[in-house]
């Protein structure tokens, strides 16, 4: 069985004996902003996760925020706002993430991130979309500078498979490693933030795929071959 034990900054009731592997969920009625964007500054300290806003482009006349939207975060929003549309895009948005090593984002969790948080489901988001995410973005980092005990910026598979426990679930230390060699972009065994991110995301989706068949709650279920694939795929669209 799982346990019930959220992340660190989640404050989820129990629901049903699985895991809830994310922080507090995104409602369009939580989309105030309190947090400020992480200043610039080496590991330990913000590390990259954002930057201070750039100036306004040229020939930008500067606009009050919308409602709920930190004006700090207003002015990064404009500044990445490549063509001025009121709205972000995935490509966009790699422009304002960015893990400790100043790398950006990779396109896949930006994607990942967008659909999250894109109520119309244009395949864009607007500021106050944008600010729900960043708010999102800082819970999950909160969670991950817990777990990489070492500070060096990235997450072995001793580290994820700590942080999954942490979250209820039950997993092999075999498994956890396979994890960490599926996301792992620079063949170091490790994983960045963005990795992490979107693996705990993908999981807790086949868990929340999982639960649905699972009605006696045994922790194993019978599906086909045609159901099994249909799990997989929506949950990577």
């Amino acid at each position: 069985g799982y346990s019930q034990r959220p992340p660190p900054t989640s404050s989820l009731p129990p629901s049903g004996g699985y895991s809830q592997a994310r922080p507090p969920p995104y409602t369009p009625q939580s989309l105030g902003y309190s947090q400020r964007p992480p200043p610039t500054s080496s590991y330990g300290g913000g590390y990259g996760y954002g930057q201070p806003p750039p100036p306004q482009p040229y020939g930008r006349a500067p606009t009050q925020p919308p409602p709920g939207v930190d004006p700090e975060l207003w002015g990064w929003f404009q500044a990445v706002d490549a063509d001025n549309s009121g709205k972000i895009t995935a490509v966009e948005l790699q422009q304002a993430l960015l893990n400790n090593n100043w790398s950006h984002f990779n396109a896949e969790t930006c994607r990942l991130l967008i659909g999250m948080f894109d109520r119309n489901k244009d395949g864009t988001i607007d500021a106050q979309e944008f600010a729900a995410l960043w708010k999102y973005v800082q819970e999950w980092k909160q969670c991950f500078d817990r777990f990489d005990k070492d500070k060096s910026g990235n997450i072995d598979s001793n580290e994820l498979q700590q942080a999954l426990n942490s979250f209820g679930y039950r997993l092999s230390t075999n498994f956890c490693q396979m994890c960490t060699r599926l996301f792992d972009r620079s063949d170091m065994r490790t994983m960045k933030f963005d990795d992490f991110i979107q693996c705990c995301v993908m999981l807790r989706a086949l868990t929340e795929s999982f639960k649905r068949k699972d009605t006696d709650r045994s922790g194993i279920i019978t599906v086909s071959y045609e159901q099994f694939l249909e799990m997989a795929i929506d949950n990577t669209m």
